[in-house]
Formats: C-alpha cells, structure tokens, sequence
C-alpha cells in the first residue's frame, strides 16, 4: 500500500502510469467524484494486486471464493462495489488478494445509527467485527427508551457482524447527562431496574452485547461508578452475552489537560469488562475545540497511561473521522463548528481552490479558504487513519472504533484492509 499525495499538475493518468496501474481501478478503488479534478494535496491510496480473476459466465462469488480458498467477506472487502450488487457479470475483474502483508489481527467496530444508508451499510459490513448501533436512551429512573433496530440488527448478522447495544443518557446537555448517571448509581434498586431493562433487549432484539458510554463521573461517585460497571458486566455475562464494552467518551480539552488521569480507577475498571474504548468525539459546539490541534505526542501520553492502568488487549481506540469546518477568528465558548465528510471536504476544497495541508504534528489534515468571511477545514484524510491505526500493533490494543460510518470512507478502509487482518466473530 501507497499513500500519494496528489501534487501540482498531475493527473489521474499519470498517477496511475507512475504506478503501474489502470486508471479505471484507481478511480474505482478510491471512489473518487472529479478524476479530471484533482486537488492538490488530496491523498490516493494505491494498492496493487497480487491475484486477478475475470469472472466467466456462471460464476457466483461463493464459487470463486470457494476456488480460491478464501471468504465472501475478502472478496467483497477487496472489492466493495459488489457488497450491494445482486449479481456478477461476466468480463469482470474482481480482485482475489492484494501483495501487502498483514501486519495483524485486530478488531473493528462502526458506530451507526439505526436509519443509515441501506447500501453505505452493506459496503461497510464486511469490513466489521461489531456493529454499535446508536443509541439507547436511559433515564434517571433506569427506564430505556426503545429504538427501531431490527432491520439493521439483521442485516448485520447476513454479513457476519456483531450487533452492540449502545447506552447513553436520556440528555440534552452535559450535566443533564452527569445528573441522569449519578441518579443511577445512588440507587441500589434503580441499578437493577436499569440492569433488567438492558437484559430484556439483549435478548429480545438479537445483540450481541452491550455498550455503555461513559460521561463525566462527580469525584464522589468514581468508586461507585466501579462498583456499578462490575455489577452490570457480571449480570450481562451471566446470562451469555459475550462482550461488555465501557466507552469512555473523553473530549480533546480532558486529553490535552489531563484531567482523564485523576480519580476513576482505571485499573480496576478496565478488570471488570471485555472492552474499553477511548473515543474522542471532538463535537463541533461552542464548548467544544476544533479537531486536528492536538498533537499526536499528547496522544500517545495519555495511551502511555492507560495502557499501564488497563490490559492492552482489552483496548479499543477511537478514529473520529468527522471534520468540521470553523469560522476565523475562533472564539472560545462562541464558536460552533459544522460536521463535514472527507468527500464533502475535498469538494469544497476543490470548489474554492484551496491545497490541503497535512499537519505531521497532529496528523490532521487542512484547508482555509475565504468566502465573505475567513474559514478552516479541519479533517483526516489516508494519512490520518494510517497513523492512528498504526498505534493498535505498537501498543497491542485490540482493535480500532469507527466514529461514525454514516457515510463510507474507501480510502479508510482500504488502508486497514490491505495491512490488517479483521476479525469476524
């Protein structure tokens, strides 16, 4: 695997020629919109196949799969643009296997909500081990709050996926999610309301397991937050759910500050349940700090210091690959910025005549550009996911969490299905 950066005066073609490759695959594999427009400094993931096969007539996917020893699940990862396609068709190219060799196994998992893109989802899926279906709503009295999954539920399993329930407060603000959480863990009995609530939709929808976010723990309560986590994981497992996943939602201000170091005990946490994930949403809201400034030194602190406190093999980072894009000046406490897709990115990019900029501090990618006011583009692009993805074989975490795949990322996934071997369950 390659990842090119498109420079000044190239073309589709002659990117293709530099690497020995067709044009018609390049755009293909890479999904790109404009090929006669490139963007300079848009990235290209080039990736180079080891083994060819022209379908011919009477095949099926199941039958070459089955002649090349391999799964449906590689074809369609290695080929994505059959995951909603009925049929093959003769003349076809399909690829078998690409020359890169896997660095490691790990685990994947997509955050989406139930009313995603029937198609988006179907392409995605095989590149999956969990699918985390947002989200289940809990009140302070441990009532949840139904959602229509059904649909998705069993798509997901046709494609080999785990289906998570996820778990967050019933909120409109942080501290109304702060109150609903600690509302919970002052009461014995309302735990086991909430406990019994979750169980009966494990069971009744079809999940695979559960996943419970959580927020801001009042220093009074951390211990008890424990106590309640062990609690739940050892009720969940006891009647067969196999994964228990405690997602700590930390924000780019808690990491930088290093307030997530202090008080919730870590260690005895992370004993407790199957999984840990440390997402970072980054939201783009007044309070929040636009994504891309933190330097990727800071990161690798606070995983130096998790990874002491919890196994590694129970840890699953997060790869939020929402961008947002800011107006300038950027105010503290005023600034809002708007959610952006790397599609939508480099086609506004491309609309305004920008060249995307790569941060090697932080790995984040950028543009600015000025239309009546003066705005910046922050979002991850090849390079991005490359890097942050790359941590989990430094590490030995498990696996890597999607934020979300609403919409689908090719280059993201070809980065992680050419170097990585991804679990099924």
């Amino acid at each position: 695997m390659i990842i090119h950066v498109v420079q000044e005066g190239e073309t589709i073609n002659s990117i293709a020629e530099k690497y020995s490759i067709s044009a018609e695959r390049l755009i293909l594999e890479n999904e790109i919109k404009n090929p006669n427009r490139l963007v300079v400094g848009e990235t290209l993931v080039i990736l180079f196949p080891e083994v060819l096969y022209t379908v011919q007539v009477g095949d099926t996917l199941t039958g070459i799969a089955d002649y090349f020893d391999v799964t449906v699940m590689q074809l369609l990862r290695n080929n994505p643009y059959l995951s909603n396609r009925e049929f093959i068709y003769p003349g076809e190219t399909i690829v078998i296997s690409y020359k890169d060799n896997k660095i490691t196994k790990l685990s994947t998992t997509g955050f989406a909500y139930p009313f995603i893109d029937e198609d988006v989802l179907k392409k995605t899926l095989p590149f999956l081990t969990y699918l985390t279906i947002f989200s289940y709503m809990f009140t302070a009295e441990g009532e949840i709050i139904d959602i229509n999954d059904t649909e998705i539920i069993q798509i997901a399993k046709e494609y080999g996926v785990a289906s998570i329930m996820m778990l967050t407060a019933l909120a409109t603000s942080q501290i109304d999610e702060i109150n609903v959480t600690n509302n919970i863990l002052s009461s014995q009995d309302v735990q086991d309301q909430f406990i019994e609530n979750v169980l009966s939709i494990l069971k009744t929808k079809g999940y695979y397991g559960v996943n419970i976010n959580t927020p801001y723990i009042f220093p009074k309560n951390r211990n008890d937050y424990v106590d309640f986590i062990t609690k739940f994981t050892n009720r969940i497992q006891s009647e067969g759910f196999k994964v228990v996943f405690d997602t700590l939602s930390l924000t780019v201000f808690e990491i930088m500050i290093g307030t997530m170091y202090e008080g919730l005990e870590y260690s005895r946490l992370g004993n407790a349940i199957d999984r840990v994930m440390l997402m970072t949403y980054e939201w783009g809201n007044i309070i929040g700090i636009p994504a891309g400034i933190i330097s990727f030194d800071t990161i690798r602190k606070y995983l130096d210091y998790i990874s002491m406190q919890i196994t590694p093999e129970k840890i699953i980072i997060g790869a939020p690959i929402i961008g947002y894009v800011w107006e300038l000046p950027y105010v503290a406490g005023v600034s809002k910025g708007l959610a952006i897709t790397y599609d939508s990115a480099v086609e506004l990019a491309r609309n305004v005549g920008a060249v995307i900029q790569y941060n090697e501090i932080t790995k984040a990618t950028y543009f600015q550009y000025v239309n009546a006011n003066e705005y910046i583009v922050l979002f991850r692009d090849a390079r991005s996911i490359d890097a942050y993805v790359k941590l989990i074989p430094e590490y030995g975490f498990n696996g890597v969490s999607i934020w979300n795949i609403m919409s689908y990322f090719p280059q993201m996934w070809m980065v992680i299905n050419s170097q990585y071997e991804i679990e099924k369950i």
